[in-house]
């Protein structure tokens, strides 16, 4: 969004909690990081594919994973 470089999250060193968030309806990752954002834009987390996915998850309630 900046067009600065920043890196992308390392669940090795950074915990998932500090950078992303659910949405309210558990179907998007929101990022709370610039770190967050990144990753979720590189990593194109919220896809069409994969939200709809997600809902079917949280619909039967495998999702999302406690931290």
């Amino acid at each position: 969004m900046t067009g600065e470089t920043t890196p992308l999250f390392n669940p090795r060193t950074q915990r998932w909690s500090d950078n992303f968030t659910w949405s309210s309806d558990a179907t998007k990752v929101e990022g709370l990081t610039i770190i967050g954002r990144a990753t979720i834009v590189c990593l194109r987390m919220n896809n069409p594919v994969i939200l709809v996915a997600q809902r079917r998850w949280t619909i039967s309630s495998w999702h999302p994973l406690d931290d």
